[in-house]
């Protein structure tokens, strides 16, 4: 999950961007929403009748017995699942719970540092987004966020599975059935960002795409997440494989961004690797610009036609962006045989099923060292009379 950023030599047009090595990068965490004294109970979100739409949240309750604010030792802290450059992510449990297995994973941001690296409006964005689809099947729930003198903390489910990029990796590639599955999950996903929230994620890519218990995919890290809705940004981020050709370009970008990123996943679902890379971010860009797709000759037919489709260069031609929306998309051949209401509601299981002997059970997370006090910023008075109201949300 690219929570860490990092800044790579780029075109004249991307200085100052915020771009995310896929090797150097936070892996699993989830994300946040407010109210330090509230938490999301654990039953199933209530959904409205369409179900694209997900307008109903959670029944809150108290987290506790007692009342007062949330504050990071109320937690135990029992394993890193992933790091970056200005988080950490933990699984986690509260002193007073009793259910050794109802655990969440905690997201710490140091304030200093996110000030530093110049994320405070991606953080910003990202609780903001996160509180706004608590409920969807196939987003990481935010359950609470708070803050102290140094750290902001987002409260988030755990997802067991891991990521979807670990399986890929192991399995080489996807069968055409696993990555249509994996895809359609996405897709409707993607729709409901953009026709309901005006969200555009702008960070679609196998490492941030969580498998739960059944194997059905939370999508993960909504740093990068903006409401655009039909307006156009210049806030240049993402990674360097995924990108879009106008954010390369730096000409303004919207929606359409997360289409490109949906063919550029198809693609490497089913071939193992994305279609423009090189170990040069710069070599990659330029790919990208030309936009000359490569299809290995086993590729199915319907799978290289939707990769083509929304892989337009001209996001005004691109699949999901044209005319007819989501629904293009869906009804596109490659999605043939999908009942899309029965992988909403989970009446179906993944084709992948992670093991997971039992809810805190972290053995599909890689290892992560403990973490090093040394040496970090420090959220100064001088620092926090200029950002403090910018973090009043948390």
């Amino acid at each position: 999950m690219a929570t860490g950023t990092l800044q790579h030599s780029a075109p004249s047009d991307l200085q100052g961007s915020t771009i995310a090595s896929r090797s150097n990068e936070m892996r699993p965490s989830d994300t946040h929403q407010r109210d330090k004294h509230l938490v999301q109970s654990g039953r199933p979100p209530q959904r409205s009748a369409n179900p694209f739409l997900v307008t109903e949240r959670r029944e809150e309750k108290q987290l506790s017995i007692s009342s007062r604010s949330l504050h990071v030792n109320d937690f135990v802290l029992l394993k890193t699942l992933g790091t970056g450059t200005f988080a950490r992510v933990s699984l986690t449990r509260l002193k007073d719970q009793p259910d050794k297995n109802k655990v969440y994973a905690l997201k710490v941001l140091r304030k200093a540092d996110v000030i530093k690296l110049k994320q405070v409006e991606h953080v910003r964005n990202e609780r903001k987004t996160l509180a706004a689809v608590v409920g969807h099947p196939f987003i990481t729930t935010l359950v609470a966020s708070f803050s102290d003198e140094q750290c902001l903390y987002m409260l988030l489910d755990f997802c067991p599975g891991g990521e979807i990029f670990s399986y890929l990796r192991r399995a080489r590639r996807f069968n055409e059935e696993t990555s249509k599955f994996y895809a359609a999950e996405i897709t409707m996903t993607i729709e409901y960002l953009h026709d309901v929230q005006g969200v555009a994620y702008r960070d679609l890519k196998p490492e941030n795409i969580l498998l739960d218990a059944n194997g059905h995919i939370k999508l993960v890290d909504f740093g990068f997440a903006k409401q655009v809705h039909n307006r156009e940004t210049y806030t240049l981020c993402g990674t360097p494989e995924y990108l879009a050709p106008e954010v390369i370009h730096n000409s303004g970008h919207g929606l359409a961004v997360d289409w490109w990123a949906l063919g550029i996943l198809i693609y490497e679902f089913l071939v193992g690797q994305p279609p423009f890379w090189d170990q040069s971010p710069m070599r990659i860009y330029e790919q990208i610009v030309e936009g000359r797709l490569r299809f290995p000759p086993n590729m199915p037919p319907a799978a290289q036609n939707i990769v083509s489709l929304l892989c337009k260069t001209n996001p005004s031609e691109r699949l999901g962006y044209i005319s007819g929306g989501s629904a293009r998309v869906k009804s596109h051949p490659f999605f043939q045989g999908i009942a899309w209401d029965d992988l909403f509601y989970h009446r179906v299981k993944g084709p992948i099923i992670p093991r997971v002997s039992h809810p805190a059970d972290t053995g599909n997370f890689e290892e992560y060292p403990d973490s090093d006090n040394r040496n970090q910023n420090l959220y100064t008075d001088d620092l926090k009379k200029k950002f403090e109201p910018l973090f009043s949300d948390f």
